[in-house]
């Protein structure tokens, strides 16, 4: 008897080494717009299905260590991890998830089969072919790819049924002028699958149980075989090398700008911007080329941000300009700044309206109110800087004294002359002036000037040493 509302369960099959990565980890774990490919899968299985199975085997300890430790957090349920101790192929691996799956399962839930190297499979897809299993037994995702080379054909009949997969290096002379080919991914009931998966056979050449004969086993049940076919071969492109990767990470960073820009993102050149995080960002924000966007980043309305900037974690405020490569961390900007060029906001810094961050400032820990100005040369760590102030070139704000750090705080509308060490910890107070070139080692009192500057020597008829 059918479930009128059957559930949906995604296993993704992960377990494999990835031998052409030449890498110590494994595949799965290799970054793909800022996260773990198998992070990617496993988020596009959570908008479409109730539960997930993950099948692991190499170094799956670690992997299973990383994805829990830095990235479960992003996913509102947990996959279930399944170990495959022996690769012994796709059909073998999808036979043990339905073993410790079976609890979890009625009989006519669909059951959805990922890869966790397949990255850039759309939400959209997979609804489709999910449809398809209203009507057919067993569903698969085929493309029709201009240069099939490499991937197994879908052999049709007479009248456009699906008959059985050939694989390209099977395939005969005929059958490689076909381009519709088999992407791996496909749908059917838990039922089915777990009769088709325990009459697999591993009679060929690598003694492997293929996921692919389960076509030919539901055509000679007479079932009928569906097929959803999509033309973006990258939806369907596994990541076997490091060359791959590389290719598919453009794939994927042009596929997300162009989003984007469709959305009203000003943007230099879809070739030159990375977002490895999520980006929000408001009305008329322009981005450079070369600009790196990672975690979680907000820009505001009539935000610029020049060329070659990282910014990663922080909210900048309508109307600031980020001036060419400025590095911004865990920070927060508010409005109508200019930050840079050069410049480098370190995290846990709050920026507040009008303030100027100007070129290799560097700038850490520290709270900078409205209209105040370091635009030289200068590093403020663990400071606190009142409304109006400037801060002359090359003033240092001494917070570490080898075992901790300490605070300094400025106040409102002083002025810092250049050259300036404020040794901390130290308070210099409203109004207050600081000569240039001094060590400030004490409190300077509001409306005083603070000078430590020492006696200028001069010494008459000095003679220069020469080289002999």
């Amino acid at each position: 008897m059918k479930q009128n509302n059957p559930k949906i369960f995604s296993i993704i099959l992960a377990a494999g080494k990835g031998t052409r990565m030449n890498s110590n980890k494994p595949k799965v774990l290799h970054h793909l717009g800022g996260k773990p490919l198998l992070m990617h899968v496993l988020e596009i299985a959570e908008k479409i299905s109730q539960n997930t199975g993950v099948v692991v085997g190499h170094k799956a300890d670690l992997l299973i260590e990383s994805i829990e430790s830095q990235w479960i957090k992003n996913l509102k349920q947990a996959p279930i991890w399944i170990h495959q101790e022996q690769q012994l192929g796709t059909g073998h691996a999808v036979k043990i998830a339905l073993q410790q799956l079976k609890q979890h399962i009625e009989p006519q839930d669909i059951v959805l089969i990922l890869y966790g190297d397949v990255p850039l499979i759309r939400h959209s897809t997979l609804k489709e072919l999910i449809s398809l299993c209203h009507n057919h037994p067993l569903v698969l995702l085929s493309a029709l790819l201009e240069k099939p080379k490499g991937y197994g054909r879908i052999i049709r009949d007479k009248t456009n049924s699906v008959m059985k997969i050939v694989e390209h290096k099977d395939a005969s002379a005929e059958q490689k002028l076909i381009t519709e080919v088999n992407s791996g991914i496909l749908a059917t009931t838990y039922e089915h699958l777990e009769n088709w998966v325990n009459q697999l056979k591993n009679d060929n050449k690598q003694q492997e149980f293929y996921l692919t004969d389960i076509v030919a086993l539901c055509v000679s049940e007479g079932g009928g075989v569906g097929a959803y076919c999509i033309e973006k071969e990258e939806e369907i492109k596994g990541i076997n090398s490091q060359i791959q990767r590389a290719e598919l990470e453009r794939t994927y960073q042009v596929r997300k700008i162009k989003q984007m820009a469709d959305e009203g993102l000003g943007v230099a050149d879809f070739n030159r911007l990375d977002i490895r995080g999520n980006l929000s960002f408001g009305e008329d924000v322009f981005i450079d080329i070369g600009v790196i966007i990672e975690g979680e980043v907000v820009l505001e309305k009539n935000v610029t941000i020049g060329a070659h900037c990282i910014l990663k974690d922080c909210h900048i405020g309508a109307n600031t300009i980020i001036k060419p490569y400025t590095t911004i961390e865990q920070s927060i900007c508010g409005t109508n700044c200019i930050i840079g060029p050069y410049a480098r906001l370190r995290p846990e810094n709050t920026l507040k309206d009008n303030v100027h961050i100007g070129n290799f400032v560097e700038v850490k820990k520290s709270s900078i109110e409205k209209n105040s100005k370091v635009n030289h040369l200068s590093y403020i760590g663990d400071a606190h800087i009142g409304t109006q102030t400037n801060i002359g070139a090359g003033t240092i704000t001494c917070n570490y004294d080898g075992q901790n750090k300490h605070q300094t705080d400025i106040g409102n509308n002083a002025f810092i002359g250049s050259g300036t060490q404020l040794v901390a910890p130290v308070k210099i107070g409203d109004n207050a002036t600081i000569g240039a070139g001094s060590t400030i080692t004490h409190d300077v009192k509001e409306n005083t000037l603070g000078l430590s500057r020492p006696k200028q020597t001069e010494i008459t008829n000095w003679k220069p040493h020469t080289k002999s």
